[in-house]
């Protein structure tokens, strides 16, 4: 199975679970139940980013590293870095 296609695949089992997390809600589920199915929801969508920021810096990152345009190795590294001082992981 093709990366894109797993993660298409995870996308949708999220999606699923994030539609049972609403019917808990609305049937009054215990909170704490209600906690754990949305941490679980927020690892898998940690798993998605993982998937896609490898294939990033193994396809789009490497590709322009590897260019002879400065612009390009800078574009990638400032998008990079971007993304990671708004998810506050710097």
């Amino acid at each position: 199975m093709k990366e894109k296609e797993r993660i298409v695949k995870r996308l949708k089992s999220i999606e699923g679970h994030i539609r049972g997390i609403q019917r808990m809600i609305e049937e009054d589920k215990y909170c704490i139940d209600v906690i754990k199915q949305l941490l679980a929801v927020k690892s898998a969508l940690d798993k998605v980013n993982t998937l896609i920021l490898k294939h990033h810096l193994e396809n789009c990152v490497t590709t322009a590293i590897r260019s002879n345009k400065n612009t390009k190795r800078e574009q990638v590294i400032s998008e990079l870095l971007d993304v990671f001082e708004t998810s506050g992981k710097i």
